[in-house]
C-alpha cells in the first residue's frame, strides 16, 4: 500500500533553504520517491498558510519513515534548519 509525505513549507532564507534542495534529492532517489506535487498554484481555504505544499508517493509506510530518517535525509535538514517553517505529515494511502 503506498504511504505519502504530505509537507507544507515556508521558506523564510533561500539562500540557505538551497542547501537543502541540493541535498534531498539523493534520499528521495535512494527510497524511490515519487513527486505529485511540489510547489505551483495553491490555496489555504482552512488552516494555517504555507507557501508551498508538496505531496511525494513511497512505496510504503516504512519506506517513507525510513527516507525521513536516512542519514541523506538527516543532513538534508539540517542544511534546512532556520531557513523555513515546515510541517510534513507521513500517511499511509489507500
Amino acid at each position: 500500500m503506498p504511504a505519502y509525505w504530505i509537507a507544507h513549507v515556508t521558506v523564510t532564507d533561500p539562500t540557505r533553504y538551497a542547501g537543502y534542495q541540493s541535498l534531498a534529492p539523493a534520499a528521495f532517489e535512494k527510497f524511490g520517491a515519487r513527486f505529485l506535487a511540489r510547489g505551483g498554484l495553491s490555496e489555504t481555504p482552512e488552516g494555517p498558510v504555507y507557501h508551498r505544499h508538496v505531496v511525494i508517493e513511497f512505496r510504503d509506510l516504512p519506506t517513507a519513515h525510513a527516507c525521513y530518517a536516512s542519514p541523506e535525509y538527516n543532513a538534508a535538514r539540517a542544511q534546512r534548519a532556520g531557513a523555513a517553517e515546515v510541517m510534513i505529515t507521513i500517511t499511509e494511502g489507500l
